[in-house]
């Protein structure tokens, strides 16, 4: 029994585990890969996955860094079944030709810019919409608590998640050579007491665990402080005639950011004239999927006075168009607008961000995770300018990071979680963290539990093999795959070399005209200027 890290592995974004075991290879989640340029470049490695020899794969949920290279996979000879439960399958069809229409909206403008430059093009499209619609019929649904068997030997079962509407933690048993092991995938594991679900299930005992550790090393603030940090950016805003932006992932943080505004309003803490804009047209969509599973939903504070997440008693504005989208930038007056993505790398958040983040009364209110290399990150780090779509801008809004409407669980809820089975032994594999959050969180469960913890990363293979002893103890095998060390020797002796040449150059640019002269200077000047700025960051 083998399993393979092809993403998730000491990062938090591209979600993909490869199993092999019982004469099958089948995939856990296959996710999209999101942060900086390096980052992003593992979507188009589709032969590390083998598509063609995947059987199937079980997804835990529907989020773009656990389904979004699903398209892709199909398209180079995935032919399998995609599991996932019912409301799971009715936002991923949203979901993935959504972002199959930013795949092909960033490769037109990226034709653009090479066209321009006389550069060549390039076959750097990720995905199409059609790819997108076409993999949607490999999706068959499946029922929370009720197990299946997509092969012989190997049982599945989907359990509530609690992270957003539709996500499961997934139980695999597994019998091989008459000996049946079970693998437990947390997926993304949500909160208790989440404001809209109802709390994840129990753990069941297992063999192995694979947990996520997105907050491995931090604690959330309860909903009550979240709320008034929340109405506090809202107020400060309100005052200077400025706006609230907040970047929200469309499905779910969007909703239940709405109804955190509901719960404030009904407080009268939000103010009467202070209009609220959805700008986000798959956040939109998704909002009508919550209408239609909102017996599933458990609006813990007022459930028993709100059928409905449309009935709010105030209103919300829907900017479903691209024109509506852009004339919210130039509304004069105070106003909260919510537009996806959550981690400000994609979609119309970063128009916001361009004509706003500049602006000393501007609040901007980060509620979800930021990965490492995404615009989001950058802000919450505390960089004092970025560029956006080609402009240097100063931050100069002011910042709120809100993780109390996080849907991830928080390191107590974590080890709580894993305390309910610790007696059992399970090996701890954790997955979907950065390592800082990985090595604190598997310090925890060593001395709390006395538990192995294994942390791989991007592309390790780990064996499972039972080891033959009375407690049952397992033992695993780490191969490790060598990622390429960047060559930083290279490039700094490559730069001394340029700037020799440059300083080489000086007589004859003196020489030249005064008007190419200054056009010389300042193209200088602005490299000078872009040098100071990454020394700074660093």
């Amino acid at each position: 029994m083998k399993v393979q890290f092809l993403g998730a592995a000491q990062t938090v974004t591209g979600s993909c585990h490869v199993i092999e075991a019982a004469g099958h290879r089948f995939a856990v989640d296959c996710g999209m890969h999101q942060g900086n340029n390096a980052i992003e470049e593992r979507n188009f490695n589709s032969e590390l996955y083998e598509p063609d020899s995947l059987e199937f794969i079980l997804l835990t949920h529907a989020h773009i860094d656990h389904s979004g290279l699903i398209p892709r996979i199909a398209a180079h000879g995935f032919k399998g079944n995609v599991y996932c439960t019912a409301p799971t399958l009715d936002f991923v069809t949203l979901m993935l030709e959504d972002s199959a229409h930013i795949q092909e909206m960033e490769y037109s403008w990226r034709e653009k810019q090479r066209d321009r430059k006389g550069k060549k093009r390039k076959d750097d499209l990720l995905y199409s919409v059609e790819e997108a619609r076409e993999c949607i019929k490999q999706f068959k649904p499946v029922e929370f608590n009720q197990t299946f068997e997509p092969v012989p030997n190997i049982k599945v079962t989907y359990k509530y998640a609690a992270h957003i509407l539709g996500a499961a933690f997934i139980v695999i048993d597994i019998t091989e050579n008459g000996e049946t092991k079970r693998l437990t995938f947390s997926g993304d594991l949500g909160r208790h007491e989440n404001m809209l679900l109802f709390d994840p299930q129990p753990l069941e005992k297992t063999d192995y665990l694979f947990l996520e550790s997105t907050y491995g090393n931090r604690n959330h603030k309860d909903d009550e402080n979240s709320l008034d940090e929340l109405a506090n950016a809202i107020e400060r805003s309100y005052k200077l005639g400025g706006k609230v932006i907040i970047p929200t992932f469309a499905v779910e943080r969007a909703q239940e950011i709405i109804y955190s505004l509901y719960l404030i309003h009904r407080r009268g803490q939000l103010p009467k004239n202070m209009p609220i804009y959805l700008d986000s047209p798959l956040a939109i969509k998704a909002t009508e999927v919550f209408e239609r599973y909102k017996d599933d939903l458990d609006f813990h504070e007022i459930k028993n006075d709100m059928p409905s997440i449309a009935d709010f008693d105030f209103k919300v504005n829907y900017t479903l168009g691209t024109e509506e989208s852009q004339a919210l930038n130039a509304m004069e007056g105070p106003a909260i607008i919510l537009s996806a993505s959550g981690m400000c790398n994609a979609g119309r958040i970063k128009h916001h961000l361009k004509h706003n983040i500049w602006r000393p009364e501007t609040s901007i209110v980060f509620v979800g995770f930021q990965a490492v290399g995404t615009l989001g990150r950058k802000i919450v780090e505390g960089a004092t300018s970025v560029n956006l779509m080609n402009n240097d801008l100063n931050v100069s809004a002011k910042i709120y990071t809100i993780n109390g409407f996080s849907a991830h669980a928080g390191q107590n809820q974590l080890l709580d979680w894993v305390s309910t089975i610790a007696k059992c032994k399970p090996h701890i594999i954790l997955i979907h963290g950065e390592k800082s959050a990985q090595e604190e969180l598997g310090r925890l469960i060593k001395e709390k539990y006395a538990l192995d913890v294994t942390i791989p990363a991007y592309l390790d293979e780990i064996e499972l093999t039972a080891k033959a002893s009375d407690d049952e103890q397992v033992a695993l095998s780490l191969a490790k795959h060598a990622i390429p060390k960047l060559d930083w020797q290279f490039v700094f002796d490559d730069l001394d070399l340029r700037f020799k040449q440059l300083h080489n150059k000086l007589d004859h640019v003196q020489e030249r005209s005064w008007e190419d002269q200054t056009e010389i200077h300042d193209k200088v000047a602005k490299l000078n200027n872009d040098l100071y700025k990454l020394i700074a960051q660093l």
